[in-house]
């Protein structure tokens, strides 16, 4: 039986409570947070939880073999460097750390002692997610040619993590494990409507090959908005993670080049225009295939699909879309990775 206890009762972690108490052979023993009310909520739906007022009294408990760091963005490297070095399995909220020197300082960390670190980047376990990486890999899309996300919504504003640390790691996360690469540049404009943190922003990757990644994320929209279009030249996918029944659609259209050289120019290309349909997905929530991921990784060895590697990977480019925010949109060279 693992034994797990939570770091942070805010908003997210009570979730992870709930997932991790309803997957079998684990048990959430210990929950920790600054402020008892936030425990106190959280026991009342499971009061076999132990409440442990300091850190350091959930790091010493001999029954917890595993700890959830769900806390600000700013106390992960922290948190996590400490459960590593008390010999405990780590699970990070997104993003892994503020910086890619203390997310590389993590893995090695959990590398070293054999430990695994694993960053909670819930979308990648999803049905959607798992389909559109079916999808690209069996290159039924034809020559990739874009991936372009918007994620943008009313609030909610954050106090230690602008716009682009709160909301672009998700589709940061969904485009590395998609295309199974880093990006060569990262080049990015941003603005602060309130306060000294970017509200909105846009995102550029460019990789190696032809394909270049938009991303889109704001705090200030009328709506919620969560899509994500992926352009092949066979064909092309939308994916709108608020659609309740569809969330993929497949549409057989693209573009092909006219072999009549004496064409106009204008003419050299041609539209194909096809049918759309809409595979079936797994409708298992996302949070909880993660949690069990976690689970099976610390049990077998065997890395999770957001592995630390995985979310350094992550920080990397979401530390250079910063630098290229303080740089009116200079492009970000990244440093290649093997």
């Amino acid at each position: 039986m693992i034994g797990i206890g939570i770091v942070g009762c805010g908003y997210w972690g009570p979730n992870l409570v709930r997932n991790f108490a309803s997957l079998d052979g684990c048990e959430v023993r210990v929950a920790c947070d600054r402020d008892p009310a936030r425990v106190a909520a959280v026991r009342k739906h499971f009061p076999s939880l132990r409440a442990a007022a300091d850190i350091r009294e959930l790091l010493d408990a001999p029954d917890v073999d595993a700890v959830v760091v769900c806390t600000p963005l700013h106390t992960h490297y922290e948190l996590a460097s400490a459960a590593l070095a008390a010999g405990k399995h780590v699970l990070v909220e997104k993003p892994l750390c503020g910086s890619v020197e203390t997310a590389e300082l993590l893995v090695e960390q959990a590398e070293r002692s054999g430990l695994v670190l694993q960053v909670d980047h819930t979308y990648l376990y999803g049905g959607a997610v798992r389909k559109l990486r079916e999808v690209v890999a069996s290159g039924e899309l034809g020559q990739l040619l874009y991936v372009d996300c918007v994620r943008v919504n009313l609030g909610l504003f954050q106090q230690d993590a602008n716009v682009v640390w709160d909301l672009a790691p998700h589709d940061v996360s969904i485009i590395l494990h998609l295309l199974e690469r880093e990006p060569l540049a990262v080049s990015a404009i941003g603005a602060s409507h309130f306060g000294k943190l970017e509200s909105q922003a846009y995102v550029a990757l460019r990789f190696a090959d032809s394909v270049i990644a938009h991303l889109h994320v704001n705090w200030l929209a009328p709506v919620k908005v969560r899509s994500t279009l992926i352009g092949g030249s066979q064909r092309m996918i939308v994916y709108d993670d608020l659609e309740p029944s569809e969330k993929i659609r497949i549409y057989d259209k693209g573009v092909t080049l006219s072999e009549d050289a004496h064409s106009r120019a204008e003419a050299l290309v041609d539209y194909r225009m096809g049918d759309m349909f809409a595979p079936y997905l797994d409708k298992t929530e996302p949070l909880a295939r993660m949690c069990s991921a976690f689970l099976d990784a610390i049990r077998s060895g065997r890395p999770s699909l957001s592995t630390g590697r995985h979310g350094v990977a992550v920080v990397r480019v979401l530390e250079a879309a910063q630098q290229s925010i303080r740089k009116d949109g200079e492009t970000i060279a990244l440093r290649s990775v093997s």
